[in-house]
């Protein structure tokens, strides 16, 4: 099934019947008079007719979205947003008139609809055409906006090139947005990178403030020489979480002396080996 289909078929079972008739008629309208006038019209009734509650996904309907394209989980999303893309998505049938289309309701949305607009880059046809869009959502001062680009979406992994990427990490935790949800983060470190958050941590320091634990999953890579002394640094000095955030870094060190320091912390390390202790599970476990 198309995105488009899964949407409609999860909101089948979430709608009522005449909201559900609303959708039909728009969609039918919009494939058989094609006028932006339509799309733009329905977009913005959307949130009017639907409502804001959680897709809430089951596990069978996550499986679905998965398959139907790599890397999208819209677990997250409200039937609003959902209502809208399937209404955006519905009318796909020419990519450039959909560029144009899409273009013209970023540049007059407000920050719901900016929301929704980068929730579904992933799923637009020739998504590639939007790697400006998505780093002027990267660039902006609104978190929501941000976190729509940056949280669960494949698409800054596949498409920003590795300056953008670099900039949406170091963003995220400029403005404290967690780093766990990004998708493709392990995949897209990079030595410029580590510097980067390395030079970033230090300049945090030096005003005496502290540093993300999470910061240290995409230094980890590449922790030898300086790296490894910032991260020996967390490890001696830091709490019990940025402690557990640099054993998390030495696991996957290159460094000789990386895989001694992690060794001389056995319970960590354990908890560790185990799958207890991950990135994914860092801020919430319990210390003892």
């Amino acid at each position: 099934m198309t995105p488009a289909e899964l949407l409609w078929k999860w909101l089948t079972k979430r709608l009522n019947q005449d909201t559900l008739k609303w959708l039909e008629n728009c969609v039918r309208k919009i494939q058989n008079d094609n006028l932006d006038a339509d799309i733009f019209l329905f977009f913005s009734l959307a949130p009017k007719k639907t409502n804001k509650h959680l897709l809430s996904l089951d596990a069978s309907e996550s499986q679905q979205a998965s398959f139907a394209r790599a890397g999208w989980n819209p677990q997250n999303w409200t039937i609003e947003q959902a209502a809208r893309l399937y209404i955006l998505l519905s009318s796909a049938f020419d990519a450039n008139q959909f560029l144009r289309r899409v273009d013209q309701l970023f540049n007059t949305a407000d920050v719901a609809e900016l929301v929704t607009l980068y929730q579904g880059l992933h799923l637009y046809p020739n998504e590639e055409q939007f790697r400006l869009r998505a780093a002027e959502g990267v660039r902006t001062n609104m978190r929501v906006v941000f976190e729509a680009v940056a949280h669960h979406n494949p698409y800054p992994a596949e498409q920003l090139p590795e300056g953008a990427w670099n900039q949406m990490v170091l963003k995220a935790l400029f403005v404290g947005s967690p780093l766990h949800p990004i998708i493709g983060l392990d995949q897209r470190v990079n030595k410029n990178l580590a510097q980067m958050l390395s030079d970033y941590a230090h300049e945090r320091w030096s005003a005496g403030r502290s540093v993300s634990p999470e910061l240290w999953r995409c230094v980890g890579p590449y922790a030898t020489g300086p790296l490894l002394a910032d991260v020996e640094r967390v490890l001696e000095k830091g709490t019990q979480t940025e402690r557990a955030a640099a054993m998390l870094a030495l696991k996957v060190s290159p460094d000789l002396e990386a895989r001694r320091m992690f060794n001389q912390s056995p319970g960590l390390a354990s908890t560790i080996t185990s799958g207890a202790l991950s990135w994914q599970t860092l801020e919430s476990i319990t210390f003892a």
